[in-house]
């Protein structure tokens, strides 16, 4: 995505599929590898909790382009793209939680599985309650096991793309633009929760780098 932003960076839910990654430098790379085992392993070390909610909500106060100078441009199945797609899942729920929560709640009402008992939602979930949810799916990351916290978060996209997808056929016939877009998040979101689901895989196999 060729767009700048300024800090601190505003992701409405239409930005979320549209945000990409450019060309991988061998030294970006290498920084981007780096720092995130190193936020990971310094983090659990000092297993404070005032340290893990400024990490967090680092983004909150510094944007997300502070983290996708740093880890947007990694494969998807590396810690650092696991890392950056989980803030960035957190980063379009936080920006819109009134939108998110309603693709969230038909995703729950459409998808028929499990997966919202493994993201950990409310019921029902409104726009308060997915905001706390997103932010404890990568509280997780740092407090408890990563594997967990990455098939909470898969669980998560499926249910959003399902909920995104059903309202897309709501809306085709009377705002067939609105209806595309709508689409084009849930395969976005779909396409997420199969990337996080190989990061899983690979924690648990001890390769993911």
């Amino acid at each position: 995505m060729s767009e700048r932003f300024h800090r601190p960076t505003k992701l409405p839910g239409d930005r979320f599929e549209a945000y990409q990654g450019a060309e991988d430098p061998a030294e970006t790379l290498r920084v981007a590898h780096d720092t995130a085992n190193a936020l990971l392993d310094r983090v659990r070390n000092g297993a404070d909790p005032a340290i893990i909610d400024r990490v967090v909500a680092y983004t909150d106060e510094h944007g997300i382009d502070a983290l996708a100078e740093l880890w947007a441009r990694t494969s998807a199945t590396t810690l650092p793209g696991a890392l950056w797609r989980l803030y960035l899942l957190r980063a379009a729920v936080r920006q819109d939680p009134e939108h998110a929560s309603v693709q969230f709640q038909r995703g729950t009402e459409v998808l028929g599985t499990i997966d919202a008992a493994v993201a950990g939602a409310q019921q029902p979930t409104g726009p308060a309650e997915i905001a706390e949810l997103a932010d404890r799916i990568l509280r997780g990351v740092f407090t408890g096991d990563f594997g967990v916290a990455l098939d909470r978060a898969v669980s998560f996209c499926r249910l959003m793309s399902a909920g995104a997808t059903s309202i897309a056929d709501d809306q085709e016939l009377v705002n067939p633009q609105r209806a595309s877009a709508l689409t084009q998040r849930g395969l976005r979101y779909s396409s997420t929760a199969l990337e996080l689901a190989d990061c899983a895989r690979l924690w648990r196999k001890g390769s993911l780098d």
